[in-house]
C-alpha cells in the first residue's frame, strides 16, 4: 500500500483459528400450586434439557450466500495483527516493536495528514457556532453556509434526499464536466452514498436476475478487489473472472474478454464487466486505445459497464492519463456513446484518503429513465448517506479557486500527497524488483503493487512435507 509511510520488504503470512463458544444460561420458572393459602417465592433453576434448547440461528440454518463470502481485506491475516498489536501493548514480548498494516489503502491511519480545507468546512458544518471564530478563513466559512443552508434545519444531523443535497450532486456534475472536456452530466444522475462501495453493490443488485432466470454474472479482473466476489457471492451470482495481462502491464485483453465471456454462458447470463482503473491491486492505468477496444467489445454484448473510478486523481506514470468510460463512450461517437455505464468516485482515495467520511458517488449515464426510477426508489431504503460525508465530497468537487484565501494552501497539501505517493511508487517497484524471484510492473497509478513471486522448488518441497502446502 502506498500511502503506508513503511515499505517492508519481508512479508509474514500469519492464520489463526479461533473458536468462540458463548454458553447462555436458560432458567425455567417453577412454581408450586396447591390449596393452601401460603404464598411461595417463584424459583430459578436450569435445568439439562434447557441448556439444550436449539438457537433460531446456526451455522446450519445461516444462509449459504453469507458463508461463501469472503473479503480477504478484512480476513484472518488482519484478526491476527489486531490480536498482536493487543500483544504488544500488554507487554507482550515479540521479536517486532510494532504491526505495520498494509492490508488496505487507509492513507490516515498510516500518518498522512488531513487536508486543511476539508476539515475545516466539516468542522463548521457539524458546529456551526466556529462561524464566529476568526481563525477559519472566509472561504471554508461561505462554504460551510451553503452547504448548512441546503440542510434540513440548518443541521447536518437532518436527513438529506435519498440521492444526497441537491447542491451537492449540481457541484459533482460541474466538476465531471470539467474532467470530461465539457461533455454535458445531470445533476439528476448522481447518487451520493456510503463510500464507492455503496453505489457499487446497489448497482450490482439492479443487475441481478428474478430467481426463476439464470443468474446475473458479473465479469470481474484476476487480480481484482474483493469488494466485487463478495457481492457477488452475497448476491448469489455468478462471477466470471477474466486474467489481466502481466506481461502488458496489466493490460485488459479483449481475447481474454471473450474467452471469459463464452465459458460463462452455460450457467449464467452475464450483465455487466466491472472494470477498476486506475488498477486495484495491479495498479495499472489504462491506455485510451484499450478502452476503447472495452467499449466496443461491452456494447457489442449487450453487456453494463461498472466503471471503477476511484483511483483517478493517482496517476503517476509518466505519458499516462486517467480517461473516464463516459468520456472515452462519448468520443466513440454512436451507437456507442448509447453504452450503459454507472462510474464511482470515492473521498476515501486520491490525495484526500478521507476513508472515516465514507463518502462516495456514482453517475449513470444512458440509464432508461424508468428503470433510474426503480434505482431511486431502492435508494430510498437507504435514507440517505452521511451529511458530513456528502459536506466532504462538496469540497472536493467544488475546491477553493484561485484568488480565495484557502487556495495556495490547498493546492501545497494536494500535490505534497501526490509527490508523495508518486514517489513511494516508484521506490516500492525498485526494491521488490532488487529481491531475488520476485518481478513487479511498474506502479503506474492506485495505491498498490502486485508483484510475481516465484517461490523455489527446494522450498516448495519443505512446505509439502511439513504439510503448510498441500
Amino acid at each position: 500500500m502506498l500511502c503506508n509511510n513503511n515499505v517492508s520488504i519481508n512479508a509474514i503470512r500469519l492464520f489463526s483459528s479461533l473458536q468462540n463458544k458463548i454458553f447462555v444460561p436458560v432458567a425455567t420458572l417453577t412454581q408450586t400450586t396447591n390449596n393452601n393459602l401460603k404464598s411461595t417465592k417463584p424459583e430459578f433453576k436450569i435445568s439439562e434439557s434447557d441448556s439444550k434448547i436449539q438457537k433460531c440461528l446456526t451455522m446450519e440454518t445461516l444462509c449459504s450466500t453469507v458463508k461463501n463470502v469472503q473479503y480477504a481485506v478484512r480476513g484472518k491475516v488482519v484478526i491476527r495483527a489486531a490480536e498482536l498489536e493487543k500483544e504488544l501493548k500488554n507487554g507482550v514480548s515479540k521479536p517486532f516493536e510494532r504491526v505495520i498494516r498494509a492490508n488496505i489503502g487507509d492513507c490516515h491511519a498510516t500518518g498522512q495528514k488531513p487536508i486543511t480545507f476539508l476539515r475545516q468546512v466539516m468542522a463548521i458544518c457539524a458546529y456551526p457556532d466556529l462561524l464566529e471564530i476568526s481563525d477559519f478563513p472566509q472561504d471554508a466559512k461561505e462554504k460551510a453556509k451553503e452547504l448548512l443552508n441546503a440542510c434540513g434545519g440548518g443541521s447536518v444531523g437532518a436527513y438529506t434526499d435519498s440521492a444526497g443535497l441537491d447542491i451537492v450532486r449540481k457541484h459533482i456534475a460541474e466538476f465531471i464536466k470539467n474532467r470530461d472536456a465539457g461533455i454535458s452530466c445531470d445533476p439528476d444522475n448522481i447518487f451520493l452514498t456510503t463510500g464507492a462501495s455503496g453505489g457499487i453493490k446497489i448497482m450490482m443488485k439492479m443487475l441481478l436476475n428474478d430467481p426463476n432466470l439464470k443468474p446475473a454474472g458479473f465479469m470481474i479482473p484476476i487480480p481484482q478487489y474483493p469488494l466485487y466476489s463478495a457481492t457477488i457471492s452475497e448476491y448469489n451470482a455468478e462471477k466470471i473472472g477474466y486474467y489481466l495481462d502481466e506481461d502488458n502491464n496489466w493490460g485488459l485483453s479483449i481475447d481474454e474478454l471473450e474467452r471469459s465471456y463464452q465459458e460463462s454462458l452455460n450457467r449464467c447470463q452475464p450483465k455487466a464487466i466491472c472494470i477498476i482503473n486506475p488498477g486495484n491491486p495491479t495498479g495499472q492505468v489504462l491506455s485510451l486505445e484499450n478502452m476503447q477496444q472495452i467499449v466496443k467489445w461491452a456494447y457489442d454484448k449487450r453487456l453494463f459497464i461498472l466503471a471503477d473510478e476511484v483511483y483517478q486523481d493517482n496517476v503517476y506514470a509518466e505519458g499516462m492519463k486517467f480517461h473516464s468510460f463516459k468520456k472515452v463512450a462519448a468520443e466513440l461517437g454512436y451507437p456507442y456513446s448509447q453504452i450503459e455505464i454507472a462510474s464511482f468516485y470515492s473521498t476515501s482515495k486520491g490525495f484526500m484518503g478521507e476513508c472515516g467520511a465514507r463518502a462516495g458517488y456514482f453517475e449513470v449515464v444512458n440509464m432508461d429513465e424508468d428503470v433510474k426510477a426503480e434505482l431511486k426508489k431502492l435508494s430510498s431504503a437507504q435514507l440517505c448517506s452521511s451529511v458530513l460525508g456528502q459536506v466532504c465530497m462538496d469540497t472536493i468537487v467544488s475546491p477553493p479557486k484561485p484568488g480565495e484565501p484557502s487556495y495556495e494552501l490547498f493546492i501545497k497539501e494536494k500535490q505534497g500527497v501526490l509527490n508523495s505517493l508518486k514517489e513511494k511508487a516508484q521506490l516500492v517497484t525498485e526494491l521488490l524488483n532488487k529481491i531475488e524471484g520476485v518481478k513487479c510492473n511498474p506502479v503506474q497509478g492506485a495505491m498498490y503493487a502486485f508483484p510475481q513471486i516465484t517461490i523455489p522448488p527446494k522450498a516448495i518441497q519443505h512446505a509439502k512435507v511439513t504439510k503448510i502446502y498441500h
